[in-house]
Parts: C-alpha cells; sequence; structure tokens
C-alpha cells in the first residue's frame, strides 16, 4: 500500500501552492498593507491588527499544528522571537486551516487537528512565547485569504507603515542541520538597519494550506472508509505469541503495532474505543497497525462484530478463539493482570514501548506513536 501521508504529496503541492481540486489563490503583493484582522487567540482573546502599533516590525507566521513542516519550525520560531521582540519586532502566529478540511489520512505526523481547541493544547504544550491564532473555519477565513498563505509555515513582514518588505520561508532546510541561510533573520536584520532585505520574496516548502474548498476531499475520504469492510477472526495461544512476537510475514515491511484487548461488556473499553479508531485513521498512512482482540467467548463473535461494524472499525480485529482465556492470557503476556481495556505499544523488534493497563490517555498515547514513528523513519 502506497504511504497517504507521504511527505512527497505534501511538498509536491507545496511547492505550487496548488491541491488537488481546490481553486487557487493568491498571496500579498509585496509592497501591499497589512490586511486588518480580529482573530480569536489560545488565550481566549481577540487579536487586531491595531493591539500590534507600538512595534516597528510586524512579523506574521502562517503556521498550525498538524503539518509536519511547520513542526520542525517550532524551534526556532520561539528563537526569533527570544531573539528579535526587544528590538521592536513584533510576532504573531496565524493557522490558516479549516479544521473540516484536514481529512484524518493527513494527520499522520501529528497528535493534535487544527482546531481552535487543539491549538490550545499545542501551544501550552509546546510553550509558545508568541500570540497563536485561528483564522480558519468560514468565520475566520477571510482573513487568512487576504494573505494568503501558500503552506505552513509561510513567513510575512511588515514595516512601521505595516507594508510587506518580506516573503517567505523561515530558511532554507525543514532539518535545521541543512540550514545554510535564515532568510527571515537576514530580512529582519537589514529592516532594524533600515535597509532592503536581501531577498524579498522566496519558495516556501510545507503543507498546502486547507482552506474551506477542500472539505470535498474529506467528504470523500469518509465515504471510502465507511465502505471499508469490518471483520473479525479468531485467535488461539499460538496466534497471540505471534501477534506479541511482531514478526512481519515474509515481504511485509516491519511495523509498530498497537494491540489493545477490550469486551464488549467492559464499559471503559467500550468508551476509549472511538479514540483508537481515531489512532488507527490517522497512522496507519505509515508504519503501524492497530490489533484488536475482543476477550469475549467464542459464542459472543456475532456481538463482537455487531459493535466493531457500528464503530467502523476497519482493522485487524480478533476474538479469542477458545473458553479458556487464562491460557490467552497468559500466551499473550505473562504479566499482565487481566485487567481491561489492555493496551500495548510493540515495535518491530518486537518491543513494548508503552504500556496501558486501563483506559488509554488519547493525546498521551498519539505522542508516543508519533515519537517513535518519526524515529523510526523521519521524513
Amino acid at each position: 500500500m502506497k504511504n497517504r501521508n507521504a511527505p512527497s504529496l505534501i511538498l509536491a503541492f507545496a511547492l505550487t501552492g496548488m491541491s488537488l481540486g481546490a481553486a487557487e489563490h493568491s498571496t500579498l503583493e509585496l509592497g501591499a498593507r497589512a490586511p486588518d484582522f480580529t482573530l480569536p487567540g489560545v488565550d481566549g482573546k481577540m487579536h487586531s491588527l491595531k493591539d500590534y502599533a507600538d512595534s516597528k516590525f510586524l512579523t506574521i507566521i502562517f503556521t498550525c499544528n498538524h503539518c509536519p513542516t511547520a513542526q520542525y519550525y517550532e524551534e526556532r520560531i520561539k528563537q526569533l522571537v527570544a531573539d528579535y521582540s526587544g528590538k521592536g519586532v513584533a510576532f504573531i502566529a496565524i493557522s490558516p486551516n479549516d479544521a473540516e478540511s484536514v481529512r484524518p489520512d493527513e494527520l499522520g505526523y501529528t497528535d493534535l487537528g487544527d482546531t481552535l481547541e487543539e491549538m490550545k493544547i499545542r501551544a501550552a504544550y509546546k510553550e509558545y512565547n508568541f500570540p497563536y491564532l485561528y483564522g480558519g473555519g468560514d468565520e475566520y477565513e477571510p482573513v487568512s485569504l487576504a494573505y494568503g498563505p501558500v503552506v505552513t509555515p509561510h513567513v510575512f513582514i511588515f514595516d512601521e507603515a505595516r507594508k510587506l518588505r518580506y516573503v517567505g520561508r523561515i530558511d532554507d532546510a525543514e532539518r535545521e542541520q541543512y540550514v545554510t541561510k535564515k532568510d527571515t533573520r537576514l530580512a529582519l536584520d537589514a529592516l532594524l538597519k533600515g535597509e532592503n532585505p536581501p531577498t524579498i520574496s522566496t519558495k516556501v516548502v510545507g503543507c498546502s494550506t486547507k482552506w474551506s474548498d477542500k472539505r470535498p476531499g474529506g467528504a470523500q475520504y469518509w465515504e471510502r472508509y465507511n465502505a471499508e469492510p469490518v471483520e473479525v477472526g479468531m485467535v488461539d495461544p499460538a496466534g497471540l505469541k505471534a501477534l506479541r512476537a511482531n514478526k512481519p510475514a515474509e515481504g511485509k515491511d516491519a511495523k509498530f503495532r498497537l494491540v489493545n484487548f477490550w469486551a464488549t461488556w467492559c464499559g471503559p473499553c467500550v468508551t476509549e474505543f472511538p479514540d483508537l479508531m481515531e489512532i488507527n485513521r490517522m497512522y496507519r498512512g505509515r508504519d503501524f497497525e492497530l490489533v484488536t482482540v475482543a476477550a469475549n467467548y467464542p459464542d459472543e463473535k456475532d456481538q463482537v462484530l455487531k459493535f466493531l461494524k457500528k464503530e467502523k472499525a476497519a482493522t485487524r480485529n480478533l476474538l479469542y478463539g477458545t473458553n479458556q482465556k487464562y491460557d490467552l492470557m497468559e500466551a499473550f503476556d505473562p504479566d499482565w493482570d487481566g485487567g481491561m481495556p489492555y493496551t500495548v505499544l510493540i515495535d518491530p523488534k518486537g518491543e513494548v514501548i508503552y504500556r496501558q493497563n486501563g483506559a488509554v490517555d488519547p493525546i498521551e498515547l498519539k505522542r508516543e506513536i508519533v515519537k517513535v514513528l518519526n524515529a523510526h523513519k523521519p521524513w
């Protein structure tokens, strides 16, 4: 299966500013005045252009939660703010993305989507030292459209008259160790000296902006996903031992395997199941698979399958194939006390790198998955 989250797709669209099935959008021209705005921030306040009138220069960076390129630049943006805020430069970050236009299969490199509430979580977790504003959705997208960011991240620097003096990238490499030219710093240094930036415009690389006209793509995704078959197979002790060993089939790539033991009669299991399905949708395009194992008795297969179909569980689903539950528990994990739900994340070498007896914390689990996936195969 081709990786649906492949960075090459992200970059291909970003370089042209185009995306499948979406309209073209123009970027603010150099010399143009900064469009006015009033946008909600993660601090619970509304922010307007006039709020930053006391700063000689204004740097607006369009970025977001879900984009791996944007994540690469988070610490560099924080350092820019630390280095230049005391020199009369104000910084604002705006997420231009329409949260409804970000498909689940575009979230393979993140723990969070692009809603304002998720932006608040990201800003607190990463300790942002700059205002982070929401510029997406029907109400606020016109502001982002007026600026026209092609990708995230995309930088716009305005002078004292709030005329655009630089537009483009932060620097010339997502991975900081490969940076050779720090374009945003060079532009700010020149402007602070009263000079023109050495480069006033650059191409940008990142995730294409998710304008609201991409919503039909989301609807098409859900139509395809909801049509995927939902099945359940029986598993014996030998099968559970193999599941735990996580050895790939011949000719198949090794994957990180998340195994969740649950039962239809287990309240916490049923409650957390939608979170596990979301995790599956987000990461299954990478080296990841979710396997659910129902601890019901074999004669309850119809009941189990009914629940799985209701939850659209297009995953690998298993059901205890014998009535000897203790033998099955022993086969998978002799140290497991039998409490459910029970969830483990196994790396491609067969080592358990996450274990939770009881309901998972979805964000904590997503962060662990993203961390190990990126370390295993960075893009």
